[in-house]
């Protein structure tokens, strides 16, 4: 891997922002050439990003206009998506066939936790991503977890062939009792498996702070933007291997080559100050969402659940005592006019089988329901 810094692409810029398919392919390919001109080369894509759009992008934008070693490329396999020994291959070669990758550098069984580990071992996924190895279709496999620290070190010692773990990692949810990313990170260590980093900026809710915690860096690093505390915090690790970031603009690229390009591990101080952030952050967040939208794929009612989560969160950090009023009611309004309303969740529990943060998003929806309607 050259540098510390992933292009994730499940964030990209769009020319609908109601549509996740229409993504902006002019403004795509500027951020690639910025990113491979930087010396950067790993792109990070999944069957399902941006409504099953982000893998064809990644063949348009980068495999089609830039030599295929000039690049490393990842893709995944998530269990929401196959049933059958066959549905994996199917999966697999339409992956190739979307990308126009002729091979993948990186593979992972996507979104590993307490329960899909039962499917993925099941259907003896493990020794079929090293058969791929062994065809020469993949490179290097691993798997993304988004489960208990007990369970990821049964895997990895039931697996000791995985060569990388991918993990939601960051200075909000080091401590968190629910992602427990230190821990995670810890039972990697200890094995010597390299990690690379998702959702270093928790889905951009760690580049959009309260003022206090802005004033906080700004006061330590005036020129320093708010989100690179978080993608520096992840990258000082010494078992991190790469640090990957959702970028949906040129102006993100752009930040996040100017710090990463030579990257300056984070002081102690600096960790601390992180750690600061991390507690008065914490104390205002009523749902921790990442806005991956895993969940609303699945949704029967067709609810916007990560942008009513986000409105809520506003809300939430308003005070609304003196306001009685904020943008984000109109927001909720808007989104209610195309979208199932909160209200409307019959709590099937099928998002919930997706979210890799383990939420209980019906509980949630209803909070939602009574705040906005």
């Amino acid at each position: 891997m050259a540098g510390k810094l992933g292009f994730g692409l499940m964030r990209l810029p769009q020319t609908d922002a109601n549509n996740p398919a229409a993504i902006d392919i002019g403004q795509l390919k500027e951020m690639v050439d910025l990113f491979l001109e930087a010396g950067f080369t790993y792109f990070d894509t999944a069957w399902m990003y941006q409504d099953f759009a982000s893998e064809c992008a990644v063949k348009e934008a980068l495999v089609e206009r830039h030599p295929r070693e000039s690049f490393t490329l990842a893709t995944k396999l998530h269990p929401g998506f196959f049933d059958s020994l066959e549905d994996r291959d199917k999966i697999f070669y339409k992956q190739l066939e979307k990308t126009g990758a002729g091979f993948f550098d990186y593979y992972l069984l996507h979104g590993v936790d307490d329960e899909s580990r039962v499917k993925f071992e099941e259907l003896d996924c493990f020794s079929w991503m090293q058969a791929k190895k062994d065809e020469g279709l993949v490179r290097h496999a691993g798997f993304s977890f988004h489960g208990s620290p007990l369970v990821l070190g049964q895997l990895l010692d039931a697996h000791p062939e995985t060569e990388f773990v991918q993990l939601q990692l960051n200075y909000l949810d080091w401590e968190s009792p629910w992602i427990q990313s230190r821990a995670c990170y810890e039972v990697c260590a200890h094995r010597g498996v390299p990690v690379i980093v998702m959702e270093p900026v928790k889905g951009g809710s760690l580049a959009k702070v309260p003022p206090e915690v802005e004033a906080l860096f700004k006061n330590a690093e005036p020129d320093m933007s708010v989100p690179s505390w978080a993608v520096r915090f992840a990258a000082t690790l010494p078992d991190v291997a790469l640090v990957l970031s959702g970028m949906s603009d040129v102006a993100q690229m752009r930040d996040n080559i100017s710090y990463m390009s030579d990257f300056q591990p984070l002081s102690q101080a600096e960790q601390d100050l992180c750690f600061k952030a991390a507690d008065l952050i914490n104390a205002q967040i009523a749902v921790p969402c990442t806005g991956c939208s895993y969940c609303t794929g699945s949704c029967p009612q067709n609810i916007p659940i990560p942008q009513y989560f986000s409105l809520y969160n506003e809300v939430m950090r308003e005070d609304m005592e003196h306001k009685g009023w904020t943008v984000s009611f109109a927001m909720y309004d808007s989104l209610a006019k195309e979208h199932g309303k909160a209200s409307e969740c019959i709590g099937c529990g099928s998002c919930e089988a997706m979210c890799p943060q383990h939420l209980p998003i019906s509980e949630h929806l209803r909070a939602v329901a009574e705040c906005f309607e």
